[in-house]
């Protein structure tokens, strides 16, 4: 028989709020595996019947049998034909061996982190939105996206391709997605890419992750924009790398500036499409000059080309990939932007010597990419709903743009100055005013607005002052109650 102790320690585990989920004999079965662990119930002691325990317990006996039954499957208990159930003899752990007060304290210290982990760690991560409210930057229209198209296309590939979309995928990606990307960007980025050099991935912040491990050993180089993309610094740092910073104009980055750094660098990273978070786009004597560059010094250039399909005035310029001979850029492309964030799949073109070295890596991390996403776009693309959907969306993002510019200009016109950009998702606005950056976001936030400060995406946080304003997932109306309320926001904090 249980001691009144024990006994009223199995109910108060039972009770707890906290294992309400799990089935009652469930319940039971973890207190008293609790009791025998801490030594309250010490090798060879009896447990009592099941009959009375159900009785005490105020359960069914086939609750304690369940109960009992799992933890002699565990080898906590020997249960003996006509005797009885007994706590088993355990010849390599004493229950109820107490922690030395050392222990008990490391455990609520902090981890021990490598030195990639903790950097990792203290990055913060890349902040995604579970729940976008106005203004979160670089978030897509979704809810207009046709889903019924895509849920069509999704049954034809499980009627057509059945359980195969169930097992393990190519960690390539898939032939019929590798050949679909390839055919995109070569018409409309004017890369040079074929379904051999494609690689699919999760995301670009994946492909960021893989080129910083694969291609530079800790404590080396790395060219990056500045102000930067945050994903891709986070990235780099986590990795172990020297971001060096290289300013950014309105012609993009200045690449006189790398040919004339004096410190080695392996790799250059750039947003030459829609400069992350200027807007600026990298003219086309800077992209011949940085191939050249790369050429002569064995460099890899790395292209985010993260949100291209949104350019808003004229044919967006080609990518860098494509004016690249000497295949020494690795090109990174997202649907994240393009169609919607739960896709998750994201792509690299890469030069023909680092396709196996990258594949070989992403096993280590992931694996694949699911099957059936992947065979779905790759339907959506050839049937030439993708090419629909972004000339759609291009249109629309083009008013929503329109629309946020004039509305800032109408009603925060003494507060910011704004930057309208020629493509992309989010306009960056500056801060004209006598308030602060910090104090200019907590404003906003405190009335259910997201904004993301400019100054922390340059080195050293030393940027001008101002936010980046998304704009693409919200409706004109939603935009204009929002430009009203961050108006409001704003000039409560600029009063004495």
């Amino acid at each position: 028989m249980f001691k009144h102790s024990q006994l009223e320690s199995v109910k108060a585990w039972i009770a707890h709020p906290a294992h309400a989920a799990m089935p009652l004999h469930a319940r039971i079965q973890r207190a008293i595996r609790q009791l025998i662990v801490d030594g309250a119930l010490g090798p060879g002691k009896p447990l009592p019947a099941s009959r009375v325990l159900a009785k005490s317990l105020g359960v069914s006996r086939d609750t304690i049998e369940a109960a009992y039954a799992q933890l002699h499957a565990e080898g906590f208990i020997d249960r003996r034909v006509g005797s009885g159930s007994f706590v088993a003899e355990m010849t390599e752990f004493t229950p109820g061996r107490r922690l030395s007060q050392r222990d008990a304290l490391s455990r609520n210290q902090a981890p021990n982190l490598s030195k990639r982990g903790a950097a990792m760690f203290h990055s913060g991560g890349v902040r995604e939105m579970l729940s976008p409210r106005p203004f979160a930057h670089g978030v897509p229209e979704t809810r207009t996206f046709p889903l019924q198209l895509w849920e069509r296309l999704e049954r034809q590939v499980r009627k057509e391709v059945g359980v195969q979309t169930l097992l393990h995928g190519d960690p390539q990606g898939t032939e019929p997605l590798r050949r679909a990307i390839a055919d995109y960007v070569n018409l409309e980025r004017g890369a040079r890419a074929t379904a051999d050099r494609v690689l699919v991935l999760t995301s670009s912040q994946q492909a960021m992750s893989l080129c910083a491990n694969m291609l530079l050993d800790p404590g080396e180089r790395i060219f990056i924009e500045d102000p930067a993309y945050y994903g891709a610094r986070k990235a780099f740092d986590a990795a172990g790398l020297e971001c060096v910073p290289i300013r950014v104009d309105r012609q993009g980055i200045v690449v006189d500036q790398i040919i004339a750094e004096p410190r080695r660098a392996k790799a250059v990273f750039l947003t030459p499409s829609h400069q992350f978070p200027t807007g600026a786009t990298l003219t086309l004597d800077r992209r011949l000059a940085l191939i050249e560059w790369a050429t002569r010094h064995q460099a890899w250039i790395i292209e985010d080309d993260y949100d291209s399909e949104f350019h808003y005035a004229g044919k967006p310029t080609a990518c860098v990939q494509g004016l690249d001979p000497h295949d020494r850029t690795i090109y990174i492309g997202t649907f994240t932007k393009s169609l919607f964030p739960g896709l998750r799949i994201g792509y690299v073109v890469l030069p023909p010597q680092l396709v196996k070295p990258m594949t070989v890596a992403r096993t280590l991390l992931d694996g694949h990419t699911a099957p059936m996403a992947q065979l779905t776009l790759a339907r959506f693309m050839e049937g030439g709903h993708f090419g629909a959907h972004v000339r759609t969306m291009r249109g629309v993002y083009a008013e929503r743009l329109d629309v946020l510019a004039r509305l800032v200009s109408k009603h925060l016109s003494d507060v910011v100055e704004p930057r309208v950009p020629s493509g992309g998702l989010q306009m960056p606005c500056l801060l004209s005013c006598a308030v602060s950056e910090r104090v200019a976001i907590d404003a906003a936030r405190r009335v259910g607005i997201d904004l993301l400060g400019l100054s922390a995406l340059h080195a050293g946080g030393d940027g001008k002052a101002g936010f980046l304003v998304g704009f693409a997932a919200y409706t004109p109306l939603e935009i204009e109650m929002a430009v009203k309320k961050l108006a409001n926001a704003l000039r409560a904090v600029m009063k004495p």
